[in-house]
């Protein structure tokens, strides 16, 4: 059977991976020609890195995978793989020049980042010239299946060539092919590779029907939701014995690894501001705030944070004391912030405290933000997934305050927004992410943000 041009993926796997081979191994020997004398370090060093990139998925990259994604995937690579070779020296008590692994494993890595480069943006020049790329039809005509068309229409550089759509509903839209029957000849005659069936469409026979064609004619088939179950829901097949069992989210910082490189970032930022700046704006601010009114320097509330636990979140105390201050939220000319408030609020300065909650574990520098009690209540009866915000640790700033959904919540789809925005960074986390994120928040923070009050 003919495939469209460019079904060469796996050749591109292989050739990434003799050149991180190619890589390793010229720089070691230039820095440490030594080392190659020892045959079995050799073999060591390079099934390390082969092994930890199997274990990992390194190596499986999608078209459609961002370089977000790629660059975090290499962090974790480098890392563990930098632990592994490390590890031959602890083990077999051989002495470990610092200096001259330094420069190994700097040289390495910048290396290493200029070959992910080079692949990421080469490819993509060429896919957007017409090179490596994959036909697709689309079945069904819902406005999802718009949104996908303009997609695959104007994102030349992720290499899809969309060959029309299919409905039982004329169109007279000129990449409109036929109704559902007729398109199984069509895929068969122009090769096509990949089949995108609408779920808001195609009916339940039809469906079976379309799975039975592409395992019989070798085609990818993939489902487009329907419009109300797309607020980021993703499925994971996975095995209990020969027992097929769905997960319904995605979560890498439930992952070891993941997990700890976050946990480690979150301790080392903390401590960074809270020796850096906290250690001497703290009794400033004390001087400040007691001067304008009674009360202590920290304001404290109880909040919801991972899986649900109950914490208490500390900032720097903005308002005069009141009884609504755990009931009602801040809100644009609140009358309850003091002078030296409405400074500390702008500016973003009252959350610093917040970084000793990072220190304790309770919360992290970057996630979803934690709600006042009364409103994690309400949210959870009006917004669908609300509680799946609670996988993973509360954060100082997050995805949705970078996007522009920060302070007070006047709408349904304010709180929506930022549980859509919230729910996309739990599912696609990575440590380049977090440090995307926490630029934007400073960057914003110069800036000055409309809803900072």
């Amino acid at each position: 059977m003919d495939h469209s041009p460019g079904r060469y993926s796996k050749y591109l796997k292989l050739i990434n991976i003799g050149i991180h081979v190619l890589l390793i191994n010229t720089t070691i020997w230039y820095f440490d020609k030594p080392i190659f004398n020892n045959p079995f370090q050799i073999i060591y060093i390079n099934t390390s890195w082969l092994i930890i990139a199997y274990m990992s998925d390194f190596y499986n990259t999608y078209r459609f995978t961002g370089l977000t994604k790629l660059i975090a995937r290499l962090v974790i690579q480098y890392i563990v793989f930098f632990l592994a070779y490390f590890s031959f020296y602890a083990i077999t008590q051989q002495s470990f020049n610092v200096v001259l692994h330094i420069k190994i494993f700097t040289v390495l890595l910048i290396g290493l980042l200029i070959v992910r480069f080079f692949f990421y943006f080469s490819l993509r020049a060429y896919r957007k010239h017409g090179g490596n790329f994959r036909k697709v039809v689309i079945i069904g005509n819902s406005s999802n299946d718009k949104t996908l068309k303009d997609f695959f229409m104007t994102r030349s550089e992720y290499g899809y060539k969309f060959m029309g759509f299919f409905s039982d509903k004329p169109s007279d839209n000129k990449k409109y092919m036929g109704d559902f029957n007729q398109s199984f000849d069509f895929i068969l005659d122009n090769s096509i590779d990949e089949i995108y069936c609408s779920l808001t469409e195609i009916s339940k026979n039809k469906i079976i029907e379309f799975i039975k064609f592409s395992e019989d004619n070798y085609k990818t088939l993939k489902f487009i939701p329907k419009a109300e179950e797309t607020l980021r829901r993703e499925v994971n097949l996975e095995y209990y014995d020969y027992i097929p069992l769905l997960t319904l989210r995605k979560n890498p910082l439930s992952k070891p690894i993941e997990s700890i490189i976050k946990r480690s970032f979150d301790i080392l930022f903390s401590l960074l501001v809270i020796v850096l700046i906290m250690s001497w704006l703290t009794p400033i601010l004390w001087v400040l705030i007691k001067m304008e009114s009674r009360g202590p320097l920290f304001f404290t509330q109880i909040r919801e944070g991972l899986n649900g636990k109950q914490f208490y979140c500390y900032k720097f105390r903005s308002m005069y004391q009141n009884e609504l201050e755990n009931v009602i939220q801040t809100k644009k000319n609140d009358q309850r912030i003091t002078f030296m408030g409405k400074f500390i609020r702008k500016t973003s300065i009252d959350e610093l405290p917040q970084f000793i909650n990072v220190f304790l574990g309770s919360m992290s520098v970057v996630g979803p933000r934690p709600h006042m009690l009364t409103q994690g209540k309400k949210f959870k009866e009006i917004v669908d997934k609300y509680a799946v915000r609670h996988f993973v640790k509360p954060g100082i700033t997050g995805l949705a305050q970078v996007k522009g959904f920060r302070g007070e919540i006047n709408s349904k789809a304010d709180i929506q927004n930022r549980v859509k925005y919230d729910l996309f960074y739990i599912e696609n986390w990575s440590l380049l992410l977090d440090l995307k994120i926490i630029v934007l928040t400073l960057f914003n923070t110069v800036k000055g943000e409309e809803k900072a009050y």
